[in-house]
């Protein structure tokens, strides 16, 4: 290690001893001029030497000159070409930077020129794959979670709010970079209330590199909003409309204001959801709450009502040609409230018959404040450091009223738990805060040509307070039950470090190395008697290591390694309860561990064609929804629990298929071996089995501005803990015009058109828990009932903007808030 310090620190003095022409081209209001040209030419005979093309920022740089006589000539479409007056370069005097250069815009320019250029919808990069969103002809008319969910291997399961990549969860959601540490209930909300016409691409990130926290076993999705690149006052307006068995809307808008040294931005959405949902359920059970074995019949309808607020603003200031300086603050505020109706019928061995019928109210608030401020300085060419604090606060409050009859055939209250254990009145309610500090500090060089660095250092500390219970209305007044009470206080500290390197041996062979250090303490403490019950310390290196090898220009060969954790979300470690039925209660766990995952890629790219090969072993990976017993033994707790271990082999493909010069196809699949252990039951068991996902889209492009697009998705079915998942998919239909002279777009599309959103699970088939269950339950999603349609237009308006806002240094704490 000292031998490798003692190298590094050589490597970092090393100064770049070759001459260097740099400068930075503006307009007369000191806008930069992006992506202008810049000519190196001799003076002698007028010769190109060597050229450049300026940044988003308006700088140039060309280094590797030699002495001599040069001048510079500046050429940018709609700008007035200029030459610089002649200038000498010699070994003592190597370096000449012109500082802020004008250019004049031409007075007949152009006032409007429309370039389009058209991506793949599929992209195979050596770490992840990217959905170019732009490239679907129906991204218009969807929100961010319906891309989401017609993208290769991404799987949405909105019965248990839960997402998986691959067949694994623990997946992280960013956007541009920055981790939505957010509950995933309130993260679907976001993202269906986003519309996909501001996202430029998405990225699903398989075996990141050393650079991002190791925080996400399951892997990383990246969401990347539309960057615009011109400067002036800008923004953006979309409207949505829509029905399926409820009103949908949605409106946003954008506004931001670019100078070139300063930028504000701001955006605001709001979106409104009102849908339906069911479930149905028969199996049987042993209970000694009502009385032994049982057969049930449960019927349930969930009703929510979702209203969303996102708001966010910040300044970035460009201090000088090397320091900028930044600031934002996002808030969101979530509401949703909810009917639930519950009915269910138990016949108990020999003859009896209970009859239970529930009303739910519910009502959740939650608020989500995140502030963050950055700075960044260029020491030198190539070289510049980076230092990022943020402050996260979340309080959610979700409260439920519940009204039931619990009764026997002769109806007479039902029960063995004494007259209180299924009063007819209950309410429960749950209080989460949580507090997040992040400070990270990052440093980066371009050693030579062909290498560069990237090292940093991180902190992260955290405060989460929970507390929950359910009361029961008796005789009159408000009596708690102890049995489902908790009181929990989270404390967590983490500390990281990384390194790595990026070498480009040749034009067709790169190599990626690093390595990052994390160390985490865990405390989990009685909030009512101050005692810890979890003391919990993990300090890991976590490696990776990427290659890719250019074979000649139609074949290219990568392979890459990485190891990863994933952290129980507070929610998940938080021991709140909620209610469910009389017998049965959501509830987390404090003991769940970590997940540590080891990944192994491999693959292969023929011109838009792509395959790889991905094994990855999950030691203590998460499940959701497991039964086990709860209270004194006899209540069911349906909670988070880790199983041994996890392995997979995963095969992935992506096959574009142009027919015509109209007509396009892309089909894509992920799919493979499974094999998982279960050892949190008595009787534990070890099961394998083979499950995919595949999805097409077909692409029509018509006279007149038209396009239209079918499109589906369909995933196989699969096994998670002690149940098992049909396979479920559906179809999608949509047309599009876009309006002359750049006027917006208008678009249709319909969601689930044939109406087959219903998944079915078998719970208990692969072992017998502490209640001998088996359930046989099916779902319907709302557009089961009928399809879900949306209207849209969107608009862009004003100059457009280049955007400089930094990854948070809190972007892995956001996905932790589930």
């Amino acid at each position: 290690m000292k031998k490798l310090l003692f190298i590094l620190s050589l490597f970092l003095g090393i100064q770049n001893s070759q001459a260097q022409v740099s400068g930075r081209l503006v307009t007369n209001a000191g806008a930069p001029v992006p992506f202008a040209n810049v000519l190196l030419r001799d003076t002698r005979d007028s010769a190109n030497l060597a050229g450049a093309a300026t940044t988003e920022t308006g700088e140039f740089r060309i280094e590797n000159t030699r002495s001599g006589h040069y001048m510079l000539r500046l050429s940018s479409l709609g700008y007035v070409t200029r030459e610089l007056p002649a200038f000498e370069l010699t070994s003592v005097q190597n370096r000449k930077d012109f500082g802020d250069i004008i250019l004049e815009e031409e007075a007949g320019q152009l006032q409007e020129v429309y370039v389009r250029a058209a991506k793949p919808m599929f992209q195979q990069e050596i770490d992840r794959t990217v959905i170019n969103v732009e490239s679907n002809v129906l991204s218009k008319g969807s929100s961010a979670l319906e891309i989401l969910q017609r993208s290769p291997g991404v799987i949405i399961d909105e019965r248990t709010n839960g997402i998986a990549l691959n067949g694994k969860n623990g997946v992280m959601v960013m956007i541009n970079g920055k981790m939505m540490r957010i509950p995933v209930e309130q993260l679907l909300a976001m993202l269906n209330g986003m519309s996909a016409n501001d996202i430029e691409k998405i990225e699903l990130i398989t075996t990141p590199p050393a650079g991002y926290d190791a925080d996400g076993s399951g892997g990383l999705i990246n969401i990347v909003m539309k960057k615009d690149k011109k400067p002036g006052t800008n923004g953006s307006l979309s409207l949505t409309a829509g029905h399926g068995w409820g009103e949908k809307a949605t409106g946003s808008g954008t506004i931001g204001h670019h100078t070139g040294k300063i930028d504000l931005y701001g955006s605001y959405t709001f979106s409104r959801d009102r849908s339906r949902s069911n479930f149905s359920a028969h199996g049987s059970e042993i209970a000694a709450i009502v009385g032994g074995p049982a057969t049930f019949e449960f019927r349930n309808v969930y009703k929510p009502l979702r209203n969303n607020h996102n708001l966010s603003g910040g300044i970035d200031a460009q201090l000088s040609p090397k320091i900028t300086v930044g600031g934002n603050i996002g808030y969101i505020n979530s509401r949703t409230s909810s009917q639930v109706f519950n009915q269910a019928e138990y016949i108990l061995y020999p003859d009896s018959l209970l009859l239970f019928n529930g009303h739910v109210d519910g009502n959740s608030r939650w608020r989500n404040t995140i502030t963050s401020v950055y700075a960044e300085k260029k020491i030198r060419e190539g070289e510049k450091i980076t230092f990022n604090a943020d402050y996260l606060h979340y309080n959610i409050a979700n409260n439920t009223i519940v009204n039931s009859s619990f009764l026997d055939e002769n109806g007479n209250q039902a029960g063995s738990g004494g007259e209180n254990q299924f009063a007819a009145d209950q309410s429960g309610f749950a209080r989460t805060a949580i507090r997040v500090g992040v400070v990270k500090l990052d440093y980066a060089k371009q050693l030579s040509k062909k290498t560069k660095v990237e090292t940093g250092v991180k902190t992260t500390y955290t405060e989460s307070s929970s507390l929950s219970g359910i009361q029961e209305l008796i005789n009159g007044e408000w009596k708690p039950r102890d049995e489902v009470a908790n009181d929990l206080a989270v404390t967590e500290g983490i500390g990281a470090a990384y390194l790595s390197f990026h070498t480009q041996f040749n034009p067709s062979t790169s190599l990626a190395a690093g390595v990052r250090y994390e160390y985490a303490r865990t405390q989990i403490a009685d909030g009512r008697t101050g005692e810890n019950s979890v003391d919990r310390r993990l300090g890991k290196f976590f490696p990776s290591l990427f290659f890719s090898k250019k074979l000649n220009e139609k074949n290219e060969l990568q392979l890459s390694y990485s190891k990863r954790i994933s952290r129980p979300s507070y929610n998940d470690l938080s021991s709140f309860v909620s209610y469910n039925d009389p017998i049965s209660y959501f509830t987390g766990n404090p003991l769940l561990k970590p997940t540590i995952t080891n990944n192994l890629k491999a693959g292969y790219h023929f011109y838009g064609y792509s395959v790889s090969v991905l094994f990855s072993r999950d030691d203590y990976p998460i499940v959701q929804g497991q039964i086990t017993p709860g209270g004194n033994g006899d209540l069911v707790y349906i909670s988070p629990q880790n199983i041994r271990y996890q392995n997979n082999l995963t095969f992935e493909t992506s096959i574009p298929v142009k027919v015509t010069g109209w007509w396009s196809m892309n089909y894509g699949f992920v799919g493979g071996w499974r094999q998982y252990k279960l050892d949190y039951l008595a009787n534990w068991f070890v099961k394998s089995f083979l499950s995919y996902s595949a999805n097409f889209s077909q692409s029509f492009r018509f006279a007149g501005n038209f396009s239209a697009e079918l499109s589906g998705w369909y995933n196989s079915a699969s096994y998670g803990g002690n149940a098992r998942v049909s396979g479920f998919g559906a179809v999608n239909a949509g047309i599009k015009k876009e309006l002359k002279k750049n006027k917006g777009s208008v678009q249709f599309s319909v969601t689930d058109m044939l109406r087959t959103m219903n998944i079915r699970n078998s719970i208990g088939v692969l072992t017998e828990d502490a209640f001998h269950t088996r359930a046989y339950v099916s779902y319907n999603a709302e557009s089961r009932r009928f399809p879900i349609m949306k209207l849209t237009f969107s608009r862009s308006f004003g100059g457009t903007r280049t955007e400089r806002r930094q990854e948070n240094s809190s972007s892995e704490e956001r996905d932790r808030v589930r």
